[in-house]
């Protein structure tokens, strides 16, 4: 999985496909779930051990067998212990059609008029079922499966409907609403510098708080400190371009914003368990 940038904003599948399937090991270079959003909708199914589950603002453990929904633009991370999980990253408006009943339905998804729930225990066996079926089609690309993917994506929004696995959306935004806008600001000033010095005030003009004040923002929405997620930050970019690309370590560390190889190898074991030379092998 490439959760590289805060905003995902690349091409999911096919054109005519847009679905991303992604298998997480624990040997997987992106087996954490680091803090983003994109545009999208996504199902993930907890396959083995605990995900530990955060969206907006808001903190779930999902354990083993779950299924979880999250909605467009909600700005989410996954802590997997001991963990398999898959991603299906796809564009809810592939299921709008000329059936004027229907769209209604997902309409009211997509504009964010009701609000499904995040997390469906396995216990949940109607959501269950279906979502994997949705996943052992994807996995398997065998001939139709694309059909048995939309079929099985129109019968889990149907469900969540019929079983009213929702809330409505509140008629005034939520009070956390200017928070996660703003957070979001932050993340993709730290995407779009990281490879760059930036300052602490720098990070925190970019959405008008001072110093003080967007440390404690920021801990408060992401349980780190500005600095340690932008190192943590750099260092997913670092091992991401490890594996992608033929740089040295040395190249790969100041391309990430780092401007000591020394310092650089010590963040990398703080963050990953192993130097970078390790790591590659």
């Amino acid at each position: 999985m490439q959760y590289i940038n805060y905003r995902e904003s690349w091409q999911r599948g096919t054109v005519d496909f847009p679905f991303e399937y992604h298998h997480i090991t624990p040997t997987h270079p992106q087996y954490i779930m680091a803090l983003h959003w994109h545009v999208e909708f996504e199902i993930v199914r907890v396959l083995k051990g605990t995900f530990q589950l955060s969206i907006d603002e808001l903190e779930y453990t999902v354990e083993q067998g779950s299924a979880i929904f999250i909605p467009a633009g909600s700005v989410h991370s996954g802590l997997p212990r001991d963990c398999t999980y898959e991603c299906v990253v796809f564009d809810m408006n592939m299921l709008m059609n000329k059936n004027d009943s229907c769209c209604k339905l997902i309409r009211k998804i997509i504009d964010h008029e009701v609000e499904p729930a995040f997390v469906y225990p396995e216990s949940h066996n109607d959501i269950h079922q279906t979502v994997w079926s949705l996943f052992d089609a994807i996995a398997s690309k065998k001939d139709g499966y694309q059909l048995v993917v939309l079929g099985a994506l129109y019968q889990v929004i149907g469900t969540i409907f019929a079983k009213q696995y929702y809330n409505p959306a509140p008629a005034q935004p939520p009070r956390n609403h200017k928070r996660i806008i703003q957070l979001k600001t932050a993340l993709e000033f730290m995407e779009s510098s990281y490879n760059k010095q930036i300052t602490l005030e720098e990070m925190a003009g970019s959405v008008d708080m001072s110093p003080k004040y967007f440390c404690r923002f920021f801990h408060e929405m992401t349980h780190r400190t500005p600095i340690d997620y932008l190192n943590y930050y750099r260092i997913e970019r670092a091992c991401y371009q490890l594996m992608t690309t033929d740089q040295s370590i040395t190249e790969v560390a100041y391309s990430s914003g780092f401007n000591d190889l020394s310092y650089f190898i010590k963040t990398f074991k703080k963050y990953k368990g192993t130097t970078p030379k390790q790591y590659l092998k």
